[in-house]
């Protein structure tokens, strides 16, 4: 068995990587890579970022855009650990998410990824959190393994708390 290979995440460069050749089980984000992905980062809606081994193919993506939510959708124990004043609070979304379907253990990779770039840009404009709105139960199962909170009324748009990844990536830096 070969050595897994060692993927680069970097922006979409539509003379770089090859969006034709992406495929994973959701029609719907295959299309959105091929056909939308360049005009949501030229529109400035989405930054989009990719893993690729190669430099070339596209085992995988996800998108960040900023975000703003009501206090009020979050739960009133969460809220009250974040002690805001404020009605409407700084997010960072994750719009989309998706690894090619030959790539069946990216997933993970590309969540890590996104916080990173999700934290570190919570230092310059503020964040409060990390969005997602999960597809559908499997995509719910596998952001709640990594401490994801439903919102109360809206059960497949999620949160995690930037403190919460804040220490994520405190922990991976002592270990």
């Amino acid at each position: 068995m070969g050595e897994p290979p060692r993927f680069i995440f970097e922006p979409l460069d539509k003379d770089k990587h090859d969006r034709a050749a992406f495929s994973c089980d959701s029609e719907i984000l295959t299309n959105y890579l091929k056909q939308q992905a360049r005009q949501d980062m030229d529109n400035r809606v989405a930054a989009v970022f990719v893993a690729t081994a190669d430099g070339k193919t596209i085992a995988g993506y996800y998108t960040l855009s900023a975000l703003t939510i009501d206090a009020g959708d979050l739960p009133a124990e969460v809220l009250k650990r974040f002690k805001s004043k404020h009605p409407i609070l700084p997010c960072t979304l994750i719009g989309r998410l998706a690894r090619a379907a030959a790539y069946k253990r990216l997933g993970e990779l590309l969540l890590m990824d996104a916080l990173e770039r999700a934290l570190i840009s919570s230092r310059e404009v503020a964040s409060l959190a990390v969005v997602v709105d999960a597809k559908d139960e499997r995509a719910i199962y596998f952001y709640a393994k990594y401490g994801f909170i439903q919102f109360p009324d809206h059960p497949n748009r999620m949160f995690l708390p930037m403190k919460t990844v804040a220490d994520m990536f405190a922990r991976a830096d002592a270990q």
